[in-house]
């Protein structure tokens, strides 16, 4: 049960990662809001287990070190596609 709780905090995490990650990166990124809220998503997961094998998530209080680790992932992620999205699109 644990795993699928975490999959839905992160998709709705990605809600406010993905535009977050979006405003880190530089230059435009041509990806749709979909797009920018599943990769925060993915990189609010893959941000919240590399937070959990490091023992960063059992905290009290607000965990601010996970944020930072899933904003990172997420920027990552967001980056990744809008490369490959500018790839594919410049190919056709």
């Amino acid at each position: 049960m644990y795993w699928v709780w975490m999959l839905i905090v992160s998709l709705i995490a990605g809600i406010i990662f993905g535009p977050l990650a979006r405003l880190i990166l530089p230059g435009k990124q041509n990806i749709s809001l979909g797009w920018t809220i599943l990769g925060g998503g993915i990189g609010a997961f893959i941000g919240g287990l590399i937070a959990k094998a490091l023992g960063v998530k059992d905290t009290s209080g607000p965990d601010w070190t996970q944020y930072l680790i899933q904003v990172i992932c997420a920027v990552i992620v967001v980056a990744v596609i809008a490369g490959y999205q500018s790839r594919s699109r410049s190919t056709v």
